[in-house]
């Protein structure tokens, strides 16, 4: 194809470097490692505070008290069950396609269902974001029991959102540091900035389109390969090595090929991934607790081999791999389970694009033919 005669700029490719907005929602420092929601350190949310306390943060801009906290929890709690039409959607769904498809599918569903959907009001947004927060969990829970040929679990009124998510998935009340493992990842997963997804929702809310549409549009983004499911990837490793004396031969292999180590570096982190240590912790408690040391050593092992080869850290996907595994996660559903945890950072953004809203639309650069005749039929 001929260059357009007119082509006078240049482009950012994938928008890398771009500012398109401003936020107050999250800082991720990729020079420092460091990552700030709404101001605080990831380090001190993990260490401090629940999953229902980040969802508040992110959606209100400020950590709740005590007593907004309780409401908070028991708006979620109370939220949780599915519309019967949602959960006849997902009991009929085929098994063998991807979860994720499943789950974007089964948001719009739940849309056509909210009394609120069409609401734009900013008060009906924020109970719409709370309302995905606690139907999202729920979903995944059932599609994972759908495809495993059980029956899907009725949510637990009296345990926390991270405990009652993994209950409805294992059919048991999940031991103390695996409720406690669920509620990491989904702290650390809520929020990064203007990733692929989230922008997405940003670009689609910015039309005035529901809630909903925008959320769907999001989860479409996130089953990508190139965003979503790193640690699928990582978990398929592990268990095709199968042992901490494979691990050294699979990393020269690799290297050897000129291959790609999944859960390793990062678009944005030039140094360590803040949030891989917190996972790694809990992933080491794990495999005491369920006496299976080995997917853990395998990982401490590879991490060190492939961080001397290539000299980049492991990521936040690294450790969320083996961790899960030891929950009772299957690793195609892992993607599932980032949306659970990223529709806080989803819907946040999508409340601060409504606040001070204009239509997304950036300029092409093209670079087609310059005009030209169109030719007769004969003459093409």
């Amino acid at each position: 194809m001929n260059q357009n005669s007119e082509k006078t700029s240049t482009v950012a490719k994938g928008l890398k470097g771009i500012q398109a907005a401003d936020s107050s929602i999250c800082l991720v420092n990729g020079q420092e490692g460091r990552l700030l929601y709404r101001g605080y350190n990831i380090d001190e949310l993990a260490r401090k505070c629940s999953f229902g306390e980040v969802a508040y943060l992110l959606f209100q801009g400020e950590l709740p008290n005590r007593d907004q906290f309780q409401q908070f929890e028991a708006t979620l709690t109370e939220l949780r069950k599915l519309p019967a039409p949602v959960l006849e959607f997902v009991k009929s769904s085929p098994t063998d396609v991807h979860p994720m498809a499943v789950l974007r599918s089964a948001v719009s569903v739940a849309g056509l269902y909210d009394p609120l959907a069409e609401d734009e009001s900013a008060e009906a947004n924020y109970q719409k974001s709370i309302r995905l927060t606690s139907l999202i969990p729920t979903i995944v829970a059932a599609i994972h029991r759908v495809r495993q040929g059980e029956d899907p679990i009725e949510p637990h009124p009296s345990l926390s959102h991270a405990g009652n998510f993994l209950y409805m998935m294992n059919g048991r009340e999940p031991s103390a540091d695996e409720a406690k493992a669920m509620d990491l990842i989904l702290i650390l997963h809520a929020e990064h900035g203007f990733n692929a997804s989230t922008f997405a929702g940003r670009v689609i809310i910015a039309t005035l389109t529901d809630i909903y549409s925008a959320v769907t549009g999001a989860i479409g983004a996130l089953k990508g390969k190139l965003h979503g499911g790193a640690n699928t990837e990582v978990l398929k490793t592990l268990m095709k090595i199968d042992s901490v004396d494979g691990v050294e031969p699979w990393v020269k292999e690799v290297r050897a090929n000129k291959g790609k180590f999944m859960g390793f570096g990062h678009a944005v982190y030039q140094t360590e991934d803040p949030r891989a240590k917190h996972l790694k912790e809990l992933s080491g408690r794990l495999a005491t607790e369920k006496n299976e040391p080995k997917w853990y050593e395998m990982s401490v092992e590879m991490e060190s081999l492939v961080t001397a080869a290539i000299n980049k850290n492991c990521n936040v996907d690294f450790y969320s791999a083996g961790l899960q595994h030891y929950m009772g996660i299957p690793g195609e559903l892992f993607t599932c389970i980032f949306a659970a945890s990223r529709i806080v950072g989803w819907c946040a953004h999508i409340l601060e694009q409504l606040a001070d809203n204009k239509i997304i639309r950036p300029k092409a650069n093209y670079v087609g033919y310059a005009e030209r005749p169109v030719p007769d039929m004969d003459a093409r």
